[in-house]
């Protein structure tokens, strides 16, 4: 069993989603590894990772909708805005999406079902540079 971590980092623009899974697939293949797992880990407090669909955007758009009504920027429930009134509804986002995902790897590649990708999902409203911490384990 080996164990390999890597990591890059994700400029983004604004809110949305920013599909990680063909550079999670390149990497994956330069390690090497036939059976295991792709632990993928956002190192922020306000983004994070989902398995989503990948066919159609707007599925993910309309994530997106339903996260901007349950938790809408500049709520006055919230006290920490620090860093102005998107900064509590991207900690909250983040924390009901995740900041972790494990992935099967199987025949050297990320076992992933037929419609699913990888995203990184940036809560703020402006853009970030996210880091991405990758460990792979198996042989």
């Amino acid at each position: 069993m080996s164990t390999q971590q890597f990591e890059f980092t994700v400029d983004t623009r604004d809110r949305g989603t920013y599909d990680l899974t063909a550079m999670l697939a390149e990497r994956l293949a330069a390690c090497a590894v036939d059976t295991g797992l792709c632990h993928v880990f956002v190192c922020h407090t306000s983004a994070s990772l989902m398995l989503c669909e990948n066919a159609d955007p707007d599925v993910r758009r309309d994530l997106e909708t339903l996260m901007s009504r349950m938790i809408p920027d500049g709520d006055p429930m919230f006290v920490h805005r620090n860093e102005g009134p998107d900064d509590m509804p991207a900690h909250a986002r983040s924390v009901l999406t995740g900041s972790e995902l494990t992935v099967p790897v199987r025949a050297g590649r990320l076992a992933l079902g037929t419609w699913q990708g990888v995203y990184l999902w940036e809560h703020r409203s402006h853009g970030q540079r996210r880091r991405v911490i990758v460990t792979v384990l198996g042989g």
